[in-house]
This record gives C-alpha cells, structure tokens and sequence, in this order.
C-alpha cells in the first residue's frame, strides 16, 4: 500500500491485456509510453468518469514513478473504479524492458 491506501502491483504483475491509463502530462506520454496505454492527463481523469472509462474492468493507473498514478488510483476508487496503481511508474516499466512507443518515432524515454 502506499500513503492513498491503494493497492499497487508491480510491471510485472500487470497482464498483456490489461486496460492501463497512463496519467502523465502530453510531453511525458510523446516521449515514450506504452502502446495500448490510453493517455488521459491527471488533471482530465474526473471528466473521463462516467465516459471514457469502463467499471467493469480492472485499470491500472501509470505516471513517471507512482505517485500521480496512486492519488488518481486512489480517487477512481473512491469513484466506484476497480483501479490499481502502477508502482514505479514508467521508470519501472522502462526498466522492466517492457516495450514503449514515443510519438515521434524517435526512441522512446521516460521523461
């Protein structure tokens, strides 16, 4: 657990198909993010509820490091969301060598 009392997995417990959100701003997310990852900025994420976002699935919330993703984890929770933070983050992902995408097509990095 970390302090929003969430509950966190690491990379590697986080499945091929998982629906992952990744909540960093859009420089972070060009730089380099996970392909099937949806991008919706920490700050959009209470406009997503009700929309964009599915409670039937689990959803696993990225930042750089976990911190973000854990305070918006923690508020989908809240929100009725089975929602789960990524601990580590991106830099954790990275070094995990799980693969990334950046925008431009330049070698992905976690900024």
């Amino acid at each position: 657990m970390n302090p929003w009392n969430v509950p966190t997995v690491s990379v590697a417990e986080i499945p091929d198909s998982a629906m992952i959100i990744d909540v960093r701003e859009p420089h972070e997310w060009d730089a380099g993010h996970i392909d099937t990852a949806r991008h919706i900025p920490m700050g959009n994420i209470p406009a997503s509820v009700g929309g964009e976002l599915n409670t039937d699935e689990r959803l696993y919330v990225v930042c750089a490091v976990g911190g973000r993703s854990a305070q918006v984890a923690a508020w989908l929770v809240n929100q009725g969301y089975d929602a789960v933070n990524v601990a580590g983050g991106m830099h954790a992902w990275a070094q995990a060598a799980r693969p990334m995408v950046s925008s431009s097509g330049a070698a992905p990095t976690v900024v």
